[in-house]
C-alpha cells in the first residue's frame, strides 16, 4: 500500500511515499470507514472528541494516532468547536482516505 507522509505543516507541503504492508483492520470502503469512526464516538453524542479520534485511528493502524486526530481534527471541524460532528463526518472520511487508512479496491 502506498502511504503519503507530510512533511511539513506550511503551503508547500512536501510528500514522500511510503509502501507499508496493509493494516490488518483497514475497511475496504468509505462506509466502513464512516461506520469505524462513529463506533468510537464512546460517550454517543453524536460528535468525535480528539481523543475519541485518536482511538479510532490507532486502531486503524496509526503510527502517530494522536498527531493523526489532531490533523484530522483540524481538517473536518469546520465550525472549529473541537469535534467533528455529525455534518462534518464526510470530511473526516475524505481526510482519512487521502492519507491511506482506506484498502485499494
Amino acid at each position: 500500500m502506498t502511504r503519503f507522509v507530510d512533511k511539513g505543516c506550511s503551503k508547500n507541503l512536501h510528500r514522500t511515499t511510503k509502501v507499508d504492508k496493509p493494516h490488518p483492520n483497514l475497511p475496504s470502503n468509505e462506509k466502513q470507514l464512516d461506520g469505524i469512526f462513529r463506533r468510537f464516538d464512546t460517550n454517543h453524542d453524536g460528535c468525535l472528541s480528539q481523543q475519541e479520534l485518536t482511538d479510532a485511528f490507532h486502531s486503524l493502524g496509526s503510527r502517530f494516532p494522536s498527531y493523526r486526530a489532531w490533523r484530522a481534527l483540524h481538517h473536518a471541524d469546520a465550525n472549529k468547536d473541537g469535534f467533528v460532528s455529525e455534518n462534518e463526518f464526510q470530511q473526516l472520511v475524505k481526510y482519512a482516505v487521502k492519507y491511506g487508512f482506506l484498502l485499494p479496491n
